[in-house]
């Protein structure tokens, strides 16, 4: 479900459509009612410089910002449980809560396998294991820092960025992302997370490069991965790394009255066969609400790739009702065993941006729904797990 299927009218209703559905439906469960609840929107666009640590930025695609660079995930967290492949970063989210001291600085990181076939075991291992026992090809982490910390000075510099104190750990010279434990025995200077990023770079163009490089990691070529001690760009050997973006947000219009005009330059022109199948496809009339629902919140802002609120009222959009975890499907927090709520939620729309193809194989997804430790624990690891539900289109999920 990308972007460019809303332009086309591909999978999306017109506005005046999808209320003549909403208006037809009688039967409103009270949890879906909304309340004006304040939410986030975020929208990518190309920076105009890189996007480091000291930024505390929010992005998506590229390699990650990480806000503890030296206490890096590792071991099974940072692979897919399906394929066992490294998982790669989607985008992370900066998110400080102004209340609680230790998480003056807060970021939430996205990570997922390339391969759709994984996803689509995903949100079956969802449903087949459940909370306590997850198989998973999409993982969510949360790192805190207070504002007096080991990696931050509490003061800016003159460009209003943090002061770095101190070196980060070396990274994959391949992916930029993972804690690079692993050494090139020749040049002593590349570093990788994984059997697999060292063969794939030697492969690409280590090989030839291996002896020109020095000891120092200063002299990699670009090809190995700064470690976050200086204002250098953290590069990757890897092509298949999505572009990166960076994430700018701004609040929802809680009114309707921008919607026809938006509905005029991206949303659908038409209702196609497209439309007309998966909507045939739903099971009810709750799915053909939620349908509703979620392409009236399109309407407003068509190229929204993430959706925020840490608001206790706030509630997910979901494209369908079917597939929507029950709260026994939400696990309690990993860490304290406290409850997880809905912090925010990732858009297909993203996918357009990355130039992901959109055909039977791609990666895709409906949503992707982050919940987080709602009283923000503190403690060891310094990245905590956090849980994510995964809901796919009505054709993917088919096929699962």
């Amino acid at each position: 479900m990308h972007l460019e299927e809303l332009e086309s009218g591909g999978i999306s209703a017109s506005v005046e459509e999808v209320q003549r559905i909403t208006d037809n439906m009688s039967d409103f469960d009270e949890d879906d009612d909304e309340d004006q609840v304040p939410v986030k929107l975020g929208f990518v666009e190309k920076s105009s410089q890189p996007l480091l640590r000291q930024m505390f930025p929010c992005k998506a695609g590229g390699v990650p910002a990480w806000l503890d660079p030296v206490n890096l995930p590792t071991g099974k967290s940072c692979l897919c449980d399906m394929c066992g492949e490294p998982l790669q970063f989607l985008l992370q989210v900066y998110a400080p809560i102004a209340e609680k001291e230790s998480a003056f600085h807060r970021t939430l990181y996205v990570f997922m396998c390339l391969s759709m076939t994984c996803l689509l075991r995903d949100q079956h291992e969802q449903w087949k294991r459940g909370p306590q026992k997850p198989s998973r090809s999409v993982k969510v982490f949360r790192c805190q820092l207070p504002l007096t910390n080991s990696f931050y000075s509490s003061e800016a510099s003159k460009d209003g960025n943090a002061i770095l104190l101190g070196t980060g750990a070396p990274l994959c010279a391949w992916c930029g992302s993972w804690k690079g434990d692993k050494a090139c025995s020749s040049c002593k200077t590349a570093r990788y997370c994984s059997e697999k990023h060292q063969v794939l770079h030697w492969r690409a163009n280590h090989k030839t490069k291996c002896q020109q490089l020095s000891v120092s990691s200063k002299s990699c070529d670009g090809s190995c991965i700064d470690d976050g001690s200086s204002n250098e760009i953290i590069t990757a050997a890897s092509k298949a790394l999505w572009p990166e973006f960076e994430i700018i947000v701004g609040d929802e219009e809680l009114s309707s009255s921008d919607a026809d005009e938006n509905s005029d330059s991206l949303v659908s022109k038409r209702m196609d066969e497209t439309v007309n199948s998966l909507m045939d496809s739903f099971e009810g009339d709750d799915d053909r609400r939620s349908w509703a629902t979620f392409q009236l919140h399109l309407a407003k802002a068509p190229e929204q790739v993430l959706r925020y609120s840490r608001d206790e009222r706030a509630k997910p959009l979901w494209p369908t009702s079917s597939g929507r975890p029950s709260k026994a499907d939400i696990p309690k927090c990993s860490s304290c065993g406290g409850t997880m709520t809905f912090e925010f939620q990732i858009l297909p729309q993203l996918l357009y941006y990355f130039g992901v193809d959109n055909d039977v194989n791609s990666l895709d997804w409906a949503t992707m729904v982050v919940y987080t430790c709602a009283d923000s624990c503190e403690g060891s690891p310094a990245y905590k797990e956090e849980f994510v539900w995964v809901q796919l289109t009505s054709q993917s999920s088919t096929t699962a």
